[in-house]
């Protein structure tokens, strides 16, 4: 199967709300997607689940406890019971009864947006998630601007062997070993992309990144003097919780 070209702009970075415009709307809710397109980004990053009934969902943490103030656990729950989850109150009451969307709802409410979907992975992978994922992408249409990303190797490397023509990424997060199992990943799943934390990009690991032909999305970049650097850098994304800010800091770094 042809590989689907990477999403990317001509010159510049993408821009990408981090799990929206999460600066000024509740996290991971069409609220938040809405408001990042219109602060000028390209698209956005989001997290997803498989609930308890199966369904991709799309939410951060393990449990609800921080955002709708209960104990519930994502991937133990049946989509009707999530459902009722009140995910936008936290944020003010002009986003009150925003409901835990679907990624399915999110591709087919944002058709021209680039998405990063971040696989959320908590003790054993569940590997079925992959498979469910690359489902939802083939399905709307959707392969040519989605690039699909996780921290663990394992669920990258089920979502590959599933659907190789869509774009993925590797994340990495400063610790112990990062560099070589950032390597060892990458080159094992032929990944073509890296996305790192902003703390370790250097111009020196950029150079490299780019000479072994990978791409890298950096995320979580809030300050406009360093998605400028990011930019000079060659990144391909940069991914932030204040993308009109970033837009704006693309706009003056490239001129584009």
């Amino acid at each position: 199967m042809r590989a689907t070209p990477f999403p990317h702009a001509e010159g510049r970075p993408l821009v990408l709300g981090h799990r929206g415009a999460s600066s000024e709307a509740p996290e991971n809710t069409l609220a938040a997607f809405r408001r990042a397109l219109q602060l000028g980004a390209d698209g956005f990053e989001l997290d997803v689940w498989r609930c308890g009934t199966g369904e991709v969902v799309v939410f951060h943490d393990e449990d609800a406890r921080r955002i709708a103030g209960s104990p519930l656990r994502i991937a133990h729950e049946p989509l009707e019971r999530l459902r009722t989850l009140e995910v936008g109150a936290w944020r003010g009451e002009p986003f009150r009864g925003e409901r835990m969307p679907l990624l399915e709802e999110v591709l087919r409410t944002f058709p021209g947006a680039v998405v990063n979907v971040e696989m959320k992975a908590a003790g054993v992978p569940d590997l079925g998630l992959a498979r469910e994922v690359a489902r939802l992408v083939r399905e709307a249409g959707a392969a040519g601007r989605v690039i699909v990303s996780s921290f663990s190797c394992a669920l990258l490397g089920a979502f590959r062997v599933t659907a190789p023509e869509i774009p993925t990424g590797f994340l990495v997060a400063p610790g112990r070993l990062w560099a070589a199992r950032a390597a060892f990943c990458t080159r094992l799943l032929g990944t073509p992309a890296i996305h790192p934390s902003r703390t370790l990009v250097s111009g020196e690991r950029a150079r490299r990144w780019t000479e072994d032909g990978l791409r890298f999305l950096v995320w979580t970049v809030d300050a406009a003097d360093e998605v400028e650097r990011l930019a000079l850098l060659g990144a391909t994304a940069v991914i932030g919780n204040r993308p009109g800010v970033a837009r704006e800091a693309v706009r003056r770094a490239t001129g584009r």
